[in-house]
């Protein structure tokens, strides 16, 4: 069973994620940003993770470091619970259409962190969550993830759709890349793994 269970503390939030990689999509969230909880469930139900996630944080301040640090430890989850990358698909695409809007998005868990974004959305805030911290999110769970992360919304009218299309486009990348593959999956025999080096 690929299970992993991560803990961030630092003054500004406090995050714990326990996966289950081989799972049915269940999920658990408590943020206390209602909207970033939905984008969360939707990832995780088409990646089929079970995902418990808490997290508290300095809203008060700002949306900024919760919202990073809760992809920053998904992404230290995801990885930890992979293990040994030779034995997986390693890449994975999808394009996901949500009524009006269409996302795109792909996943290289090749060990070097690295975000492609691209949206534009109609206002600043949908749900209470300040749009402008998805990149953050993305940004924080490439590093954690140690990979390539790529997500373009292509169009869409509702920002409500276009976030979340994005969100299950990457859920279902995920899946993809995850998915175990007998046989190498590097032209150079093997996967680069960084020390994630991070502060805690």
């Amino acid at each position: 069973m690929r299970t992993a269970t991560m803990t961030r503390t630092t003054k500004e939030t406090s995050i714990t994620a326990r996966i289950n990689m081989e799972g049915a999509g269940t999920v658990d969230i408590t943020t206390p940003i209602g909207m970033l909880s939905h984008l969360l469930s939707a990832l995780c139900t088409h990646a089929r993770f079970d995902l418990t996630l808490d997290a508290v944080g300095d809203v008060d301040v700002d949306q900024h470091h919760t919202v990073e640090d809760c992809g920053l430890v998904l992404g230290q989850a995801i990885s930890k619970a992979l293990g040994p990358r030779d034995g997986i698909a390693r890449a994975g695409c999808f394009t996901f259409p949500m009524d009006e809007a269409l996302a795109f998005a792909a996943v290289d868990l090749s060990g070097r962190p690295a975000l492609q974004w691209q949206a534009c959305f109609r206002r600043r805030f949908c749900g209470g969550l300040d749009l402008d911290t998805l990149e953050d999110f993305l940004q924080g769970l490439s590093r954690g993830l140690q990979g390539v992360i790529a997500v373009d919304i292509l169009r869409g009218r509702s920002d409500h759709h276009m976030a979340e299309a994005g969100f299950k486009a990457l859920g279902r990348a995920l899946r993809m890349a995850c998915q175990a593959q007998p046989g190498g999956n590097s032209s150079k025999g093997m996967i680069d793994r960084l020390d994630s080096g991070e502060e805690t």
